[in-house]
This record gives structure tokens, sequence and C-alpha cells, in this order.
């Protein structure tokens, strides 16, 4: 009997597996690290061959914690990170160069040269995106450009693209080319509109449409893995971007509910319904999810990004030295009334949604003879809730709606200093689940409802989620007085071609 779903969650410093009963309770998880490769200032990178290594050997050791064999095994989802951009051998497999991960930013000039050469607008209205290094069109190029040969043999059909989701199956099936409709709208190559490549784009990189995936809904059995990797065949009924799998996993199902994820960074997506929102406000319009094979069903989402957000706690710990566990924060930031006027802009790799300002620099200021460290603690904190709220207003500006609360997930969202002093800042109750990794959540209920585990979304919304609910406490006019406060130091922040 087929009694459990298998979730590969392909992070971008970890990979991991978890197993989850028919009542999305997990049941067995591991997980391996995957080693960072930075070869020039601002370049990131991964081996390829690791992070498919590191995936199947957390797969099979969470199938030995489970104690239970492939063929109870009702379905496999994938979530992954999004924009990673890997080139390979399309008979062997074989990778041409190591994969270019979403942080990279090798590409900035050739985006900053598409801006100025009038691209922007264009690009927006098709894919739903901006021009930025983030996406994995200038990625694909570069590798075009720069690797021997691999023009050529791109245009001879010799080579295949993908993002890790694509790498994972290839893999997984022994061949199989495919990424689904929430990935495809992560390249920059994506025309969200026509749910098609957009051929204009693939000439403006010079990509030709060869190298490139047949695109799948994000649930629906696509193929099976062969017997040898997991001890028997497994379908592959579920796929989605890292962010519209926690979306999914939140059972934000209808237009107007939002989720958060609180990682290193924070991605915030909103349910727009069937109608890509187009943003005045910086925001990215992508695809969430398609549960149909004509894509027909297709729902989208507003995105914003913010770059440091766990990341600025980090910071604190590792490179600061004023706590020595992440968890620490949160009583030093309780145990001061506020930041004594201190504010962090944690600009250190620029600033995402809605600023969208790569050369900006974090920045420390209000600083006064009481700060102490309790308050820098705290100012930091303080500092992710601040993103996250203007996100939201932006979000509220270009689609109108009401946001009438926000779902968090996320290692950083099970600080209760932080998700209370969110709900206070945005006025808006926040709603955590008691199991927060709800990436691999949703690539499970994709793949259960692809599989026939579940018979509706209805069915995941009536599964056992124990929600805590912070309401916010904080008058309006103190919230107003903070924010105030928070825009001034973010102006101070911005590079000379922002402010």
């Amino acid at each position: 009997m087929k009694k459990y779903i298998l979730s590969l969650d392909a992070g971008t410093t970890s990979n991991r597996a978890i197993i989850y009963d028919l009542m999305g309770k997990p049941v067995a998880s591991s997980q391996r690290e995957l080693p960072q490769i930075y070869p020039k200032p601002g370049w990131v990178e991964h081996d390829p061959r690791l992070i498919w290594a590191t995936m199947l050997a957390a797969v099979r050791e969470a199938m030995a914690v489970a104690g239970i064999s492939a063929s109870e095994i009702a379905a496999l989802g994938i979530a992954n990170q999004r924009e990673t951009t890997l080139l390979w051998e399309k008979s062997t497999g074989k990778p041409l160069y190591n994969a270019i991960v979403w942080q990279c930013r090798r590409t900035a000039d050739r985006c900053d040269e598409l801006r100025r050469d009038g691209y922007a607008e264009f690009i927006r209205e098709r894919a739903g995106l901006m021009p930025d290094a983030y996406f994995s069109a200038t990625k694909i190029e570069w590798m075009l450009k720069n690797i021997p040969g691999a023009a050529e043999r791109a245009e001879a059909g010799e080579l295949v693209f993908g993002t890790v989701d694509s790498w994972l199956i290839y893999n997984l099936t022994g061949g199989l080319h495919v990424t689904d409709v929430s990935n495809a709208s992560r390249t920059m190559l994506f025309n969200i509109h026509t749910l098609s490549w957009d051929d204009e784009l693939l000439s403006l990189f010079g990509i030709p449409k060869a190298v490139l995936p047949n695109v799948v809904p994000s649930s629906g059995v696509i193929g099976t893995t062969k017997p040898e990797h997991l001890g028997a065949p497994v379908k592959i009924a579920g796929i989605a971007g890292d962010q519209q799998a926690a979306l999914f996993g939140q059972t934000c199902f209808e237009p107007g509910e939002v989720k958060n994820t609180y990682g290193t960074g924070a991605f915030l997506l909103l349910n727009t319904g069937k109608t890509p929102a187009t943003s005045r406000s910086g925001l990215l319009s992508t695809v969430a999810w398609s549960k149909d094979p004509s894509l027909s069903d297709t729902l989208y989402a507003l995105e914003g990004s913010v770059f440091v957000a766990g990341a600025v706690v980090q910071w604190l710990r590792d490179e600061l030295g004023l706590i020595s566990t992440s968890a620490e924060s949160e009583a030093l930031a309780s145990s001061v009334e506020d930041t004594c006027g201190c504010y962090i802009v944690p600009a250190f790799t620029g600033l995402g949604a809605p600023w969208w300002d790569g050369a900006a620099r974090g920045i420390i200021t209000g600083l006064t003879r009481g700060v102490n460290r309790r308050h820098i603690v705290r100012a930091a904190l303080e500092s992710i809730a601040y993103q996250v709220a203007d996100v939201i207003n932006a979000m509220v500006a270009d689609t109108g709606r009401e946001i009438k609360a926000i779902f968090v997930d996320g290692g950083a969202s099970a600080n209760n200093f932080l998700m209370q002093f969110q709900a206070d800042i945005l006025g808006v109750p926040v709603l955590r689940p008691a199991y927060i990794e709800t990436t691999s959540l949703g690539a499970a209920y994709l793949a259960g409802l692809g599989a026939g585990v579940w018979d509706g979304e209805a069915a995941l919304s009536a599964l056992e989620r124990n929600l805590t609910e912070f309401t916010p406490k904080m008058p309006a006019e103190h919230r107003e007085e903070l924010l105030y406060g928070w825009h001034r130091a973010v102006e101070r922040a911005l590079s000379e071609r922002k402010a």
C-alpha cells in the first residue's frame, strides 16, 4: 500500500529529502550540505554533480530512517532554488560548466546594458520580470558565449539547459527534459501570457529553442524514476519553484492571500488569480502554478524579494560576534523597549523590491552613546520586518487589494519577537503554522494531488495546520513614526542613481 509522499527540497545551501504521510505530516528527513563555489567576487556556483549526489544521498537516508521502501511511496515532488542555471550534454548528462547560482552577479553589466538599450519594458511585458542578473536568461547567454564550442553545439541540439528541477528530473528518469510552468516563468525567456517560450526573448539573448525543456504543469504525473535510484520506480507528480511551492504549502489558493518565507532572504508571494498583475512598484509578475496539462488553469502571483532577512542575524553572529546563536537574538531584542532610535539597513548585496538598487550598501543610523548590543540586535530584527512591510505596501498599491493576514514560514519565522513586530508594523495578523517548512510541504501537496492521493485543494485546506496568530498591538501613530524613520534610513543607503 502506498502511504507516503517523498518531497525533494533542492535549496541553495543544502539539499533535503522529507517523507510525508497522507495527512501531510513529516515522517522522516535527511539533509546534505551543498558546497558553495566563489570563483570571483560576486560570482556564485554549484557543482552539478554534487547537486545530484547530495540529493540522492538525502533521499536514500530519509527512506532508511523512515524504514520504508519505494513501493510505499505514492509520488515524488520537487521544490527547487529557481533561477540557478545548468547546461549539459543531452546524450550523456555531462555538465559543461558549474551551475551558475541565482545569487551570481556576473551578468549585472549585461543587464545594465539591456536597460540602457530600452529593453526593460519589453522584458517586463513578456516575462513579467525586469532585466537582472538574478534570472536565468543572461546566465545561459554567458555560458554560450564563454564556454568554447557551446554556442555551436547548442545550435546543433547537442546541449540542453535546465534549472535545478530539470537537472534532478533528467538524472532521476534517465533523460527526461522538462520543467514546470512556475520555474519556466523565472528564466526571463518565458511569455507568461501565452505560457510558452518567447521567440523574441530567445532572439534577444541568442539562445536556440533546442536547448529548452518542455514545459509541464506543476501537478500531474510527468514520469517515473529509474528503479536503481530508489529501489523501484516512483511517480514524479509535482514540481514547483521553491517560493511557489511555499505559497501552495500555505494553502494560499485564493486571490489576495499572501505568504512570506523568512530564509536567508525573504520572499513574498501574493496570489493574483488567473490574471497576471502589472506592478508599478518594482514587484515581479510570475506564474504561481498550474495543475492542468493544457495550462489553462494557470494562476499567477506578485512577488517581492528581500535580499537580506535571516542573513542579517547570521551577520550579527558571525561577523560582529554580538550573539552566539541565532536563537539568542529573540531574547536580546525583547529585553529592550525599542532600538534607542537606531536603524539598520542591511543592504549587504543591494536592496531588492521595491527599491531594486544593486549598488545600495548597508548602513547603521541613529547611533547615540546609549545604543548597546541589545539595541543593535533589535534593530537588525526590525530591519527584516520593515523590508517585508515595504513589499506588502507595494502589493497593496499594485492590486488595490486589502491584505487581511500574512502566512509565514521559513527558519526566521520561529522568532516570536520578529513575528510580533511584523504584525505590529503591518497592522495585520501574522499566521504561522506549527510546521514551518512549507516549501517541501507544497511540493508534497502538488505531487499528492497529481497522483490522486488527494482529490482537490479543499482536502488540503482541511488538513490540520495548528496556526499561531500574532495580532497587531502597536498604535497606528507609533507605526507611522517608525516607518518614517526607516524610510529616511533607506534613503541614506540608496546609491546616487536611486537617491
